[in-house]
C-alpha cells in the first residue's frame, strides 16, 4: 500500500527509496527485492530523501558520482525489463561513448530497425543515467526525451543539461 497524506493524497516523494538533488531538479530512485527498479527525473520541487535501504543509498551515491564526473561507470543491479527489442535499442545506446552522440536514425540502422520505434524504446527506459538515452538525438536536432519534446519543457533541459556535462554542446 503507498503511503497517503492526511487528506488521502499519494506523497509522490513517498513513491522512491531515495531522492538525489540534480543541477536540474532532482532524480528518483526505486528499489525492491535487491534491485533498482527504476530512476526518474523529478522536477525541482522535489526534495531530496535519504535512503530507505542499502540498495537505495549505493544508487544514490553513483548518481552522485555521476553528477559530480561524467566519466562515472555505474554499477549498479537491474532487472531485466522491457521487451526483447527494447532491450537491443537499450544495449546498443548503452554502448554509446560518454561525449558522444548517435541519432535515432544511426542507431536503428545499427539494429536494423526503424528510427521512430528507436526513439519509443528510449523514451521506455527505466534506468536513464544507467541506459544513457540522452546521447540520442534527432538527425536534425536534440529530439524528443523521456516522451516529451516540448522544447522549453523540463525533460530536455535534462536532456541538454546531461549533453553539456558530458561535453556535448551546440543543443
Amino acid at each position: 500500500m503507498f503511503p497517503v497524506d492526511e487528506m488521502g493524497s499519494l506523497q509522490a516523494g513517498d513513491l522512491f527509496t531515495a531522492i538525489v538533488h540534480a543541477p536540474f531538479g532532482a532524480i528518483g530512485i526505486r528499489t525492491a527485492d535487491g534491485l533498482v527498479q527504476e530512476l526518474v527525473y523529478l522536477p525541482k520541487h522535489f526534495r531530496e530523501k535519504d535512503a530507505s535501504d542499502a540498495l537505495a543509498a549505493k544508487a544514490a551515491c553513483q548518481v552522485q558520482r555521476y553528477l559530480e564526473q561524467a566519466d562515472y561507470q555505474f554499477k549498479l543491479p537491474l532487472p531485466e525489463v522491457g521487451s526483447a527489442f527494447q532491450r537491443r535499442v537499450w544495449a546498443a545506446i548503452a554502448a554509446i561513448p560518454r561525449g558522444e552522440v548517435r541519432t535515432y536514425g544511426q542507431v536503428a540502422k545499427f539494429i536494423q530497425s526503424a528510427p521512430r520505434a528507436v526513439g519509443q524504446a528510449c523514451g521506455a527506459n527505466w534506468f536513464p543515467l544507467v541506459i544513457p538515452c540522452h546521447r540520442v538525438t534527432a538527425a536534425g536536432g536534440l529530439g524528443g526525451f523521456s516522451h516529451h519534446d516540448d522544447e522549453d519543457g523540463f525533460h530536455l533541459g535534462v536532456k541538454r543539461w546531461l549533453l553539456a556535462h558530458e561535453g556535448v554542446h551546440g543543443y
